[in-house]
C-alpha cells in the first residue's frame, strides 16, 4: 500500500507583491496569486485527492479554494488548523523587507530570515515553526496516509519547510537553503516502510 502527499505554497499575496514581511497578517492573493492558484489546480487535475489540510490563513484557504475548483473537488473533507500558519515574523510583520534591513542591517535581517533557530523579535524561529508543524503532521495527517488516503496540503513557505525537513530528514544547514516556490505542487508517494520511519523519526525526536 501507499500513498501520495502533495504540498503547495499558497500564490503570492498582496504583502509578497509589497515586498513585506507577512507572517501572521491575513493577508489575501493578488490576481497573480490566483492564476497560480489556478495552475497548481490544473496541474493537479485527475489526481486522486481524499482530503486537504490547511492554514487559518486566508491567502492559504483561497489558495485550495482555486485549487479543488479546477479540480471539481470542492466536496472532499477540507480541515484548517493555525498549526499549519505560517512562521510567525512578530514585529516585522507588514514592515518593508528593504526598509527593515535599511533600519536593522542587512546581515541582521538575513539572519532573521534564513537561520535555523534565531528569531525575529516577537516572532518565532524556523525550529519552533518545526515544534508544532511536525507534531500536528504525524498525529493528525499521518493516520489518514497511513490508511493510503491522498492528501492535499496547502499552507506557507515555512510551514512547509518544516514538513520537508522532516519527509526529507534534512539538516537545518539543508533546509534554510531550500526554497518553495509558490503554486508548485509538490509530491511524496510515500509506501509502508517510509510511513513506518516517519512515525518512528517522530518518536525519537
Amino acid at each position: 500500500m501507499h500513498a501520495t502527499l502533495i504540498l503547495v505554497r499558497h500564490g503570492q499575496s498582496q504583502y509578497n507583491l509589497e515586498n513585506r514581511f507577512t507572517g501572521w497578517r491575513d493577508i489575501d492573493l493578488t490576481e497573480a496569486g490566483r492564476q497560480e492558484a489556478r495552475q497548481a489546480g490544473i496541474q493537479l487535475k485527475g489526481e486522486k485527492i481524499d482530503l486537504a489540510f490547511t492554514s487559518t490563513l486566508v491567502r492559504a484557504q483561497h489558495t485550495l479554494d482555486i485549487i479543488l475548483e479546477e479540480c471539481g473537488l470542492q466536496t472532499i473533507p477540507v480541515i484548517k488548523d493555525k498549526a499549519l500558519n505560517e512562521r510567525s515574523y512578530g514585529d516585522l510583520e507588514g514592515l518593508n523587507k528593504a526598509d527593515t534591513a535599511a533600519k536593522y542591517g542587512a546581515e541582521q535581517v538575513h539572519i532573521w530570515r534564513r537561520s535555523y533557530d534565531i528569531a525575529p523579535p516577537g516572532g518565532e524561529s524556523l525550529k519552533d515553526t518545526c515544534q508544532r508543524v511536525i507534531p500536528y503532521f504525524v498525529s493528525h495527517i499521518l493516520p489518514h496516509l497511513a490508511k493510503g488516503e491522498n492528501v492535499l496540503i496547502v499552507a506557507h513557505g515555512n510551514s512547509l519547510r518544516a514538513l520537508v525537513m522532516f519527509l526529507e530528514n534534512l539538516s537545518p544547514e539543508e533546509i534554510i537553503k531550500k526554497e518553495i516556490a509558490t503554486g508548485v505542487p509538490q509530491r511524496y508517494v510515500l509506501d509502508d516502510e517510509k510511513l513506518q520511519s516517519l512515525k518512528k523519526a517522530q518518536l525519537s525526536s
